[in-house]
């Protein structure tokens, strides 16, 4: 029974089956949604160390699909503050980051699982309990079904089910601010298709964040942060959302293709292991996405744990080696909790004082362009936080 279960059928859960795929050992993945759900833009930018990840997975669509960025703007109003230029790839390099919708990204992985022959994705299978011992790990599957494995992990989301039945907590605060998302299918004007831009207090959006991302198939990625009051049909019944896409397509037709609104977390889970159980991805951490350091480190998590169960599994390794998954990859998510927490902080103040430095901030870099180096519009790194990654 030399086998993994995985729990959870998105990014992160596929490619820990797919690592531990292509080093020869089983895996099934258990997944409660009835099928893959094409639903909005999510987790766009993948940076380098993620791709190097897909690539040798052989997920090639991935880079052939998404939108190679080019550099990162960002404004106080309407006036540009600082660029962040990533230069080109050299050749057999790939680039520092690349927008594509999450759907584009599952589907690429959920297609290498079915030519694997070595990974089962069952669908419409919630996780309803969970019980281990020395050996190995039993899920008991909705309708009465149960599931062993040698080992399992819990890829299952910031609502994880699989942490939940273990009893770690998961501690951390939730942002008050919301942001509302729309991924809209136009020509917009005097945007390049090759750059993020980041707008603090647009006209558009006074007072508050907004961000354009340029997406596959024409559409782009437009964030605004908004009051926590707000409320997404309200905002489409009442030609709020209209009103906010015309300010900046400037009368070009559109398509809206998706609207949402979220507010954001930082919380880090207390054990990424319990026994023979791991958590990965947003089930052991959640941060804000400014940075683009949430599925990018996720992907991680599921690379370093699959090389270190593939290791113990062929016997190779003795079982303590799993140990260092929770002390590497939870050391990942505290600097990257660290970086996107500051940026929060910078972009949504918690406290009077926190807005009036950041106001002066602001204002003064218009006149005081040294002051620029602390304006925090979340910090892009290509080559991620990786501490443990598997090479």
């Amino acid at each position: 029974m030399d086998r993994v279960a995985v729990v959870g059928a998105g990014p992160v859960g596929l490619t820990a089956a797919l690592e531990l795929a292509r080093l020869d050992i089983p895996t099934v993945v258990v997944e409660a949604k009835p099928e893959l759900e094409p639903i909005g833009s999510r987790a766009i930018v993948l940076a380098r160390h993620a791709l190097q990840t897909f690539q040798r997975l052989g997920c090639e669509e991935i880079l052939r699909k998404g939108v190679v960025l080019a550099r990162a703007r960002t404004y106080l109003r309407e006036t540009e503050l600082f660029a962040v230029e990533f230069p080109p790839a050299a050749e057999g390099e790939l680039p520092a980051f690349v927008n594509l919708q999450q759907t584009y990204t599952e589907r690429a992985l959920l297609r290498r699982t079915e030519e694997s022959g070595l990974v089962d994705v069952q669908w419409g299978s919630p996780v309803t309990g969970l019980r281990q011992d020395g050996s190995s790990v039993t899920l008991e599957l909705d309708g009465g079904r149960k599931l062993s494995a040698s080992y399992a992990i819990g890829a299952d989301g910031a609502h994880s089910a699989v942490r939940k039945l273990l009893g770690v907590d998961f501690p951390g605060r939730s942002f008050r601010d919301r942001f509302l998302i729309a991924d809209v299918r136009v020509e917009l004007p005097g945007f390049p298709r090759d750059e993020r831009r980041f707008f603090f207090d647009p006209p558009t959006n006074p007072g508050r964040q907004m961000l354009v991302h340029p997406q596959p198939d024409g559409e782009w990625r437009i964030d605004w942060q908004v009051s926590p009051e707000t409320d997404v049909d309200a905002e489409r019944e009442s030609g709020a959302v209209d009103a906010r896409i015309r300010a900046i397509t400037r009368g070009e037709p559109y398509e809206l293709v998706w609207l949402t609104a979220y507010r954001f977390h930082a919380r880090l889970a207390e054990r990424f292991r319990v026994g023979r159980v791991f958590l990965a991805g947003d089930a052991a951490h959640l941060m804000a996405p400014f940075g683009a350091r949430g599925m990018n480190s996720g992907v991680d998590d599921a690379s370093n744990l699959a090389s270190k169960l593939a290791r113990v599994l062929v016997g190779s390794a003795p079982e303590q080696v799993l140990d260092l998954y929770e002390s590497e990859r939870r050391a990942a998510a505290k600097e990257n909790l660290r970086a996107t927490g500051a940026t929060m902080r910078f972009m949504a103040p918690p406290t009077a004082f926190h807005r009036v430095w950041r106001n002066a901030i602001l204002g003064g870099s218009l006149h005081v362009p040294a002051l620029r180096r602390f304006v925090n519009s979340g910090k892009l790194a290509p080559d991620g936080v990786t501490i443990g990654a598997a090479r």
